[in-house]
């Protein structure tokens, strides 16, 4: 494809990065992006990937906007409370860039249906705060060999890995890249979610962010992919750290049994 003057404006410190250029510019312009969650991950990861160019962007949600959203889901304002996040997300990354289709459903992804939603995705981001949520989409993603950019956030602390499990099937376990549920393999006894331990507000930005960051990344090419590691976050002392993550051989979704 050819970038339209407005284009070559509009992505221009993009194209004057050596790692991306022009090629990879057009291929985030080609690209569909599937994201879970339009809330304090998703919101931001949205904004930052619809900025950049991305040739269409489905958001998946089926929440409205409350008043203790907006401590830190900036997406939205007040006047949206009550309202669909997205319907919302339609219009306000719409009129960041015009250039991304955008798509909105209001609809709670499960194990059921997630295989039709990410259906002919290049990538999806799982903004989700939920784990059954992001077991059915790591399974989904699995199987439809796509890469998926996951993000957790809680109190303080933070996490943001790739995983491209479905890409490595049928190798060697030595050769194969980890899916999430060799991360977690288990369902937590207790699941905690922001609304029950609280979360800092500026750390779901920063988080959506780098998840935005990596899947820049992955579409782009611009550097090697970060599957199979898992970066950590702590924002009270301000340190991180990425740790390796192998393939589990017993995990439940992509191990030998």
């Amino acid at each position: 494809m050819t970038l339209t003057p407005s284009q070559l404006e509009r992505y221009a410190r993009h194209i004057m990065l050596r790692e991306v250029g022009g090629p990879g510019q057009q291929r985030l312009l080609l690209s569909h992006v599937v994201m879970i969650g339009a809330g304090a991950l998703g919101g931001p990861a949205a904004m930052y990937l619809a900025a950049a160019g991305l040739g269409s962007l489905t958001i998946i949600d089926d929440d409205t906007v409350s008043l203790s959203n907006l401590q830190r889901q900036v997406l939205f304002a007040t006047p949206d409370v009550g309202r669909a996040k997205t319907e919302v997300a339609r219009e306000r990354l719409g009129a960041l860039n015009p250039d991304v289709a955008i798509r909105g459903k209001q609809v709670r992804l499960d194990a059921a249906n997630a295989g039709a939603l990410i259906a002919g995705a290049d990538l999806v981001v799982d903004g989700s705060d939920s784990f059954t949520t992001r077991f059915d989409v790591n399974a989904a993603c699995h199987r439809a060999g796509v890469p998926l950019v996951s993000g957790a956030v809680g109190r303080w602390s933070a996490q943001v890995a790739v995983f491209r499990s479905g890409q490595t099937l049928g190798k060697p376990i030595g050769e194969r890249l980890p899916c999430y549920r060799c991360l977690v393999s288990d369902m937590p006894e207790t699941e905690e979610t922001c609304a029950m331990v609280g979360v800092i507000g500026p750390l779901t930005g920063m988080i959506g962010a780098r998840m935005a960051l990596e899947a820049v990344k992955e579409i782009t090419g611009a550097a090697p992919s970060m599957a199979g590691k898992v970066w950590l976050f702590d924002g009270l002392s301000g340190d991180s750290r990425t740790v390796k993550l192998p393939a589990d051989p017993a995990c439940v979704v992509c191990g030998d049994a």
